[in-house]
């Protein structure tokens, strides 16, 4: 099959109109789950649902996109993603991630800011905006750091970034270990409305680690990251998170210690939220058997009982969104041992078959986890996508939920290939991606 890509041109051209027929209207929200028809015009949803353009009348010029009764949802977010510009563009670029999201059915993503410089300062906001009007394929976000440098030691101007256009802070890559920083972080977060976002490790007990701490680690002989090191994390967080009344949000969550502290705190009512990568439900930490230093990613892969724990988070709604936390490497920098090696793993275009996975073999209602990859993350960042409205922007996805493929990263456009899943026998696809109406990628 062909994937053909076009970067969208940014004009809100209201002549310009599409229909799409023949579709299954599929919004996680409200349910809507039915035969029917969708139009566009210019960047906006103008009209659905199932009597739409029933009389085979459709508005003169429109084009026509016949979806074959494929599922036709709000564009996925992913809100997590590591595109290395500025500093790293060996590694990825703003063009190439967002080309390697739209391939995956991505419409918007939210950028990390552990880049070089790092995003501590608007004039970085501002070249990550720019880059993105003149070279991406998809919605660029961006998150900003919490610290200056990302050196835990002083906080951002954290309302000049907001106003800047930052849809939340992190210093991911590295936690922020001193509490007394994250309580001032959380302070601001409740004032500006934003999330604070903690890549939950306590430095001090994964000191040394390369993969979890278990078994398989000691099998190897390498030093582990015990779970205890994102758990104790994740409670000091969540106590400051109601201290403040600040809006939190654990990173990549993979223990079921961590778990179950967002889902106490959810039951409190406290504004807790969690999202967690397809690689912590799909893959243990025998993974790094096979697979070695590209399954090496932080957090690690977990125990079994850790991977089934993300599914049950997923399940009851404790873990709020998917998001691939996208990392990539070059070949330098994973073909060394594996102590060495850096952390981290492409995901963008696996995110979609492997969370599809869960409802292939029955373990997630479809709509729980388009939900997880639309509205849900939409919400953690505040920004208006992943739904099926009129007047709503048009992003959206295209997804044959049967077509079945096997993964190979040799073929992603990812600038960097670094995956566990080469060989990987999979059912769920994008074929096409829309951005504000545009047809930015299609599979025929």
């Amino acid at each position: 099959m062909k994937q053909t890509f076009t970067l969208p041109t940014h004009k809100n051209d209201p002549r310009r109109k599409v229909v799409y027929i023949n579709a299954r209207l599929f919004d996680a929200e409200s349910g809507l789950d039915n035969k029917g028809a969708l139009l566009t015009m210019g960047d906006s949803i103008a009209d659905f649902g199932p009597g739409l353009f029933k009389d085979g009348k459709t508005p003169e010029g429109a084009e026509i996109v016949d979806c074959k009764g494929h599922l036709l949802t709000p564009g996925l977010l992913d809100i997590q993603v590591h595109f290395r510009e500025p500093g790293q563009e060996h590694k990825e670029t703003i063009a190439t991630g967002s080309k390697s999201a739209a391939a995956g059915g991505v419409t918007t993503v939210a950028c990390m800011p552990n880049t070089k410089p790092v995003i501590d300062d608007i004039a970085v906001v501002a070249f990550i905006h720019k880059r993105a009007r003149e070279t991406a394929y998809v919605n660029v976000r961006t998150y900003a750091a919490i610290t200056k440098g990302q050196k835990g030691e002083e906080i951002t101007e954290m309302g000049l970034l907001a106003e800047a256009g930052a849809v939340g802070f992190t210093d991911d890559g590295l936690p922020v270990m001193n509490a007394g920083v994250m309580r001032k972080a959380l302070a601001y977060s409740r004032t500006l409305g934003l999330p604070v976002s903690q890549h939950a490790e306590d430095l001090h007990l994964s000191c040394g680690g390369c993969m979890n701490e278990g078994k398989i680690s000691a099998q190897l002989g390498v030093a582990g990251i015990p779970n205890a090191s994102e758990a104790v994390m994740v409670e000091r967080d969540i106590i400051l998170a109601e201290l403040t009344g600040g809006q939190y949000h654990v990173l990549h969550i993979s223990t079921l210690e961590a778990i179950d502290a967002v889902r106490r705190a959810k039951k409190k009512g406290l504004k807790v939220t969690a999202e967690a990568a397809p690689h912590h439900f799909t893959l243990t930490d025998e993974a790094v058997l096979e697979y070695r230093t590209f399954s090496k990613m932080n957090p690690p892969l977990r125990a079994e009982r850790d991977r089934k724990a993300v599914i049950e988070g997923l399940k009851d709604g404790t873990i709020d969104a998917i998001a691939t936390d996208h990392a990539p490497h070059d070949q330098e920098s994973k073909r060394v041992p594996l102590s060495s090696a850096a952390f981290g793993i492409v995901g963008l275009e696996t995110m979609l078959p492997l969370s599809l996975s869960l409802y292939h073999k029955k373990i997630m209602p479809l709509r729980d986890i388009i939900a997880a990859m639309t509205y849900k993350p939409a919400d953690i960042i505040h920004v208006p996508s992943g739904r099926l409205k009129k007047g709503a922007r048009a992003d959206l996805t295209l997804i044959d939920l049967d077509h079945a493929w096997t993964m190979d990263p040799k073929q992603f456009v990812s600038k960097s290939l670094n995956s566990p899943f080469d060989d990987w026998k999979v059912k769920g696809r994008a074929l096409r991606t829309v951005v504000g109406g545009e047809t930015v990628y299609a599979l025929k």
